[in-house]
C-alpha cells in the first residue's frame, strides 16, 4: 500500500513544542515533510494528533480467543484486533501476551501461537505490531531454553510478573476461582491446586534463574520490565538485574524509587479513566500530578489512551500537549523508538484525526498509510 502524499490545512496541530496550532501538515513518502507543496486536503475542524503508542495491552485476547477454542485462524485474530487498535487512534501497539501457568489463552503453547501470528501478519497490517512476552517467574521448568525461544518468537521486549496468590498458598488454602481457571487450563482442580503449591514452595529458586535469564535477555538486546512493583526494595531488586521499565508499580513508594534512579515508568490508562486503581492499588491520577509516569498504556481497554489523555487535558492536571505525551512521544522514548512521536519534520507519518467537537476518532495514519477512516472526513480525502 502506498503512503499519502498531501498536506493537511485547516486542523489544529500538535506541534511540537508548541502545543495545538492552526498550521498546515505535510506527510509523503511515510514521514512528515517540510515542504508544503502537496495535494491540499481541508480538515478545518479536526485535531491532527502524533500516532498513540501502546505500550502495554492485553485486550487482544477476546478476539484471538473469544470463545474456548473457537478461533482456530490466529492469523485473522490478530488482524482483527488491528482493526480496533486503528479505530482507536492506535499507531504502534505492544501486544502483552502471557506465558504464564494459568493455561489456556495464557499458556505456553497458546503463547508460541500468537507471536507466530503476530510474525506473519507483521509486514502486512498498517499498524505496528510489537510482541511483548510477560514471563510468569515461578515456572521454574521454562527457564531453560526460554531465551532462545524468545529469540525465534521476535520479541524485543519481555516483562516479569508473579501472580501467585502466595498469601493463601502460604496457608494452603484454595485461590478463588481455582476450578474455573483450571477447566479452562485443562487440568484437574486438585492436580493444578497442587502446582500451585508446588510452585508457591519453589519460589526460594526463583531469583538466581531470573538472574541467570535477565543477564541472557540482555546480551540479546530484550527490554526488560517488572509489573507490580510494590516496595522500592523490588524495585531496587530488578534494577540490579537490568530491568528499568516499571510497568504499573502498585505504591507511590515504588513509583518514587524507579523516578529517583532514572527507571521509566508505565501506568494504565483505565486507571485514569476510572479515577482509581480497580485492584485498589496508587492513582494514576495522582502519581501523574507528581511527575512518576512517563507513559500510559491501554492495559486492557484500547480506547482508555486517548480517553485518559483528553480528560487530564480537561480537567487541568496538565496541557494538552503534555497529556498527549504520556501517549505518543513518552512510550516512544521507553521503547527508543526515536522515529516516531511527534509531528516533526522527517519522524513516520504516524497521526491520529480527532473530530474537535465530539473528539471521537475520525480517521488514523501509521507510516502515513490508512489504518482508520470513518464518516464524513472520508469525503475530504476522495473528493
Amino acid at each position: 500500500m502506498t503512503a499519502l502524499d498531501l498536506t493537511l490545512t485547516g486542523a489544529e496541530v500538535l506541534v511540537p513544542g508548541d502545543g495545538l496550532s492552526r498550521v498546515d501538515l505535510t506527510i509523503a513518502e511515510g514521514v512528515v515533510q517540510e515542504d508544503l507543496t502537496r495535494r491540499r486536503i481541508d480538515l478545518t475542524g479536526y485535531l491532527v494528533l502524533p500516532g498513540i503508542i501502546d505500550l502495554h495491552g492485553d485486550g487482544f485476547e477476546r478476539h484471538i480467543a473469544p470463545r474456548r477454542g473457537a478461533m482456530k485462524q490466529m492469523n485473522e485474530g490478530i488482524l482483527s484486533v488491528e482493526a480496533e487498535l486503528a479505530a482507536n487512534g492506535i499507531t504502534t501497539a505492544v501486544l502483552a501476551q502471557f506465558y504464564s501457568w494459568e493455561g489456556g489463552v495464557r499458556g505456553p503453547e497458546f503463547a508460541a501461537q500468537v507471536f507466530n501470528a503476530i510474525a506473519a501478519v507483521k509486514h502486512s497490517a498498517v499498524t505496528d505490531l510489537i510482541p511483548q512476552l510477560r514471563f510468569e517467574t515461578n515456572m521454574l521448568e521454562d527457564y531453560d531454553g526460554l531465551a532462545r525461544r524468545i529469540a525465534d518468537w521476535k520479541v524485543p521486549y519481555v516483562v516479569f510478573n508473579d501472580h501467585l496468590p502466595h498469601d493463601r498458598l502460604a496457608q494452603r488454602k484454595k485461590p478463588p476461582r481455582l476450578t474455573g481457571q483450571a477447566l479452562k487450563a485443562g487440568r484437574n482442580p486438585d492436580a493444578h491446586f497442587e502446582m500451585l503449591l508446588n510452585m508457591h514452595a519453589r519460589r526460594y529458586e526463583v531469583p538466581a534463574a531470573i538472574e541467570a535469564l535477565s543477564a541472557e535477555l540482555i546480551e540479546m538486546d530484550v527490554r526488560l520490565g517488572s509489573h507490580d512493583d510494590a516496595t522500592a526494595e523490588t524495585r531496587a531488586w530488578w534494577r540490579d538485574r537490568g530491568v528499568r521499565i516499571a510497568e504499573f508499580p502498585e505504591t507511590l513508594e515504588a513509583a518514587e524509587a524507579a523516578r529517583s534512579a532514572g527507571d521509566h515508568i508505565i501506568l494504565g490508562s483505565p486507571n485514569v479513566v476510572r479515577g482509581g486503581s480497580h485492584k485498589g492499588n496508587a492513582s494514576a491520577v495522582e502519581l501523574i500530578a507528581m511527575g512518576l509516569c512517563d507513559a500510559l498504556a491501554s492495559d486492557y481497554h484500547y480506547p482508555s489512551p486517548r480517553r485518559a489523555a483528553l480528560m487530564l487535558a480537561k480537567t487541568g492536571l496538565l496541557d494538552m500537549a503534555g497529556a498527549w505525551t504520556l501517549i505518543s512521544s513518552g512510550p516512544a522514548q521507553v521503547l527508543d523508538l526515536q522515529d516516531r512521536g511527534t509531528l516533526a519534520p522527517g519522524k513516520r507519518a504516524d497521526l491520529v484525526i480527532l473530530d474537535s467537537e465530539t473528539q471521537r476518532v475520525a480517521a488514523t495514519l501509521a507510516g502515513g498509510r490508512v489504518s482508520y477512516m470513518s464518516g464524513d472526513i472520508a469525503a475530504r480525502f476522495v473528493g
